[in-house]
Formats: C-alpha cells, sequence, structure tokens
C-alpha cells in the first residue's frame, strides 16, 4: 500500500513552524487546547510526548498511568511548555480532564466539558463526577475572556481499542463534538497506541501511513465520529524510552502543528 500521508523527513520544519509560532490576534496570549477522550486513551502521555519532542528529552510532567479502568487525571489542569530558558514558555497551553467512562456518574461529565470549552472552568478545578460545576462554585469563572476559552478541541482516542468505541462513548463524543462545532472551535483527533493496534507499525513506525489496518480504523473513526480523516493523526506516545527518536517526534510534532495551525485560523476568525 502506498503512503497515504507523507511526513517523514520533515521534523526540523515542524520544529521550526512551533518554534516561530505567535498568535496574530493580539487579545489572544497563549492558544488554548483542550483534550478529552475515553478513560485510558493516552491524553496525559500525548501531552507528555508533546513536551518531550519540544524539549528533546522524554518528559513525565502529566501524571499518566499504565494501568487502564479508571481516569488517573481528576483535575482541571492546564500545562505550559518550557521555551529555552526558565520562564519562558511556548504561546499554547494544553488543558488536561479526567477522561469519559461508561455510566452516567463515572469519568468527567460532558457538560462539564462544554463549560471548560467556554472558559468557565478555572485550573485546579477538582471534576465531581456526580454533578457538573455550578455557578457558585469557586472554581466557576462567570466572566471568561478570549484567552479563558478554548481554541482548539482535540479528542484522544486508543488505536487498539476494540471495534474502536462503544455506542456510549461515542454518544458523549458526539455530543461534546456537536457542542464545539455550535461554539465554532475546531476539532483535530488524535489516534494513540499505534503500535499496539498494528504489528507492521510495532516492527516499524514508518509503516504507520502504510498500514492497511491503520487506514481502516481511521476511515472507521472518521465514520462514527464525523472527523474527516485530514483532522486526524495517528501518533506514538513515548511509553517505555528514555531517549526521544526522530520518528516519534515526527508524528507528535506533525499534529502540533495542524492544531496549531486550526487554533489560530479560529481566533483569526473572532
Amino acid at each position: 500500500m502506498e503512503e497515504w500521508r507523507h511526513v517523514w523527513g520533515h521534523k526540523n520544519k515542524y520544529l521550526k513552524f512551533v518554534e516561530d509560532y505567535q498568535p496574530h490576534n493580539e487579545e489572544v496570549k497563549q492558544l488554548r487546547v483542550l483534550l478529552h477522550g475515553p478513560t485510558g486513551a493516552g491524553k496525559s502521555s500525548f501531552l507528555n510526548s508533546v513536551d518531550s519532542a519540544l524539549q528533546g528529552r522524554v518528559t513525565d510532567r502529566a501524571p499518566a498511568d499504565s494501568i487502564g479502568g479508571k481516569s488517573f487525571s481528576i483535575k482541571h489542569r492546564t500545562y505550559q511548555f518550557n521555551k529555552g530558558g526558565p520562564g519562558t514558555f511556548y504561546p499554547f497551553v494544553f488543558t488536561d480532564l479526567m477522561g469519559l467512562e461508561k455510566g452516567t456518574e463515572k469519568g468527567v461529565g460532558v457538560e462539564d466539558i462544554k463549560q471548560a470549552m467556554k472558559g468557565h472552568i478555572k485550573d485546579g478545578y477538582d471534576i465531581n463526577q456526580c454533578s457538573q460545576i455550578s455557578e457558585d462554585n469557586q472554581n466557576y469563572n462567570k466572566n471568561p475572556t478570549l484567552n479563558d476559552h478554548v481554541h482548539v478541541l482535540v479528542c484522544v482516542i486508543a488505536a487498539n481499542t476494540e471495534n474502536i468505541l462503544d455506542d456510549e462513548s461515542v454518544r458523549k463524543m458526539r455530543d461534546v463534538r456537536l457542542a464545539a462545532r455550535n461554539l465554532e472551535i475546531p476539532q483535530v483527533a488524535i489516534l494513540t497506541k499505534i503500535d499496539e493496534a498494528c504489528p507492521e507499525v510495532k516492527a516499524d513506525i514508518k509503516n504507520v501511513y502504510k498500514s492497511k489496518k491503520l487506514k481502516k480504523i481511521v476511515d472507521e473513526l472518521s465514520a462514527k465520529l464525523g472527523f474527516t480523516p485530514t483532522c486526524i493523526f495517528p501518533v506514538k506516545n513515548y511509553h517505555s524510552e528514555i531517549d526521544t527518536n526522530d520518528e516519534v517526534d515526527t508524528l507528535i510534532l506533525s499534529a502540533l502543528n495542524k492544531i496549531i495551525n486550526s487554533g489560530e485560523d479560529y481566533v483569526n476568525s473572532l
């Protein structure tokens, strides 16, 4: 199978784009990226992998859990990415949330994700699985600015999930997706654990865009959630590695370029 996307050899180009990026909208100090998706999909690990690709070393800032089942993230927490020396940061941030789980009182509530997109939830909020944030909560931001709003919604899904997603997860994620659409927030999907889903990719990560199995998974994800294939990015998160490598970085930075471009287009349209 011929490659259906060409990324290899472009790591330095992707990295330079990120290093040179500055929001053109003067009201926006930093793009705000919100990560959401099922528990165990690798949201925190993706955040760490982005940081690793930017720092040139494997980092572990966002707590991640290798034992699936329940979400390891319990707070609404936003992360900056160091750029060069101490106190200097890239002009974008990632907000990590508790994962979506089966059941009405498990995982982050869909309504809390919607409030986060509108900028109503302050950093550090302890997510309550049984009820959504109320306006009288001390962590409720009654008057969010453009900087508080989410500028890109990133859905993180594991490629090794059986049949990709169950009906309940699809329903919740479609609900979030439609809410983002109504707010005109751009959306990107990150497909993680591609090496676990495909033996060819596990043998050589450069097979990712030659893999028929991964192409089928991308098409299935597109059909279930409505993402166009151009907005779905297969990646491998850093997991057991102690050093970064160009191939993993290339996939991560390719996805990050898309996220930044989507957010930049959004804030410039306001």
